[in-house]
């Protein structure tokens, strides 16, 4: 399993860190996520075999979001 955390740009209240949650937890390969609309990140694990951190970017931006990948 891997970590990545990502800045996420655009959530106004807990309800848009609770549909990045559900969009990303949807994914295949994404075991569970943490989304703070406070802090404005997102800290996903994931599978490297079945997701990528570049995938993770691009989910986020679909769902309305801006998505830049922080160092660990």
């Amino acid at each position: 399993m891997k970590t990545a955390t990502i800045s996420v740009s655009g959530m106004h209240c807990d309800g848009c860190a609770q549909i990045v949650r559900n969009v990303l937890e949807r994914q295949d390969g994404v075991q569970t996520s943490t989304v703070s609309y406070a802090d404005s990140t997102a800290r996903v694990l994931f599978d490297p075999a079945r997701m990528d951190e570049s995938r993770l970017l691009q989910i986020i931006e679909k769902a309305g979001y801006g998505a830049t990948p922080q160092p660990d």
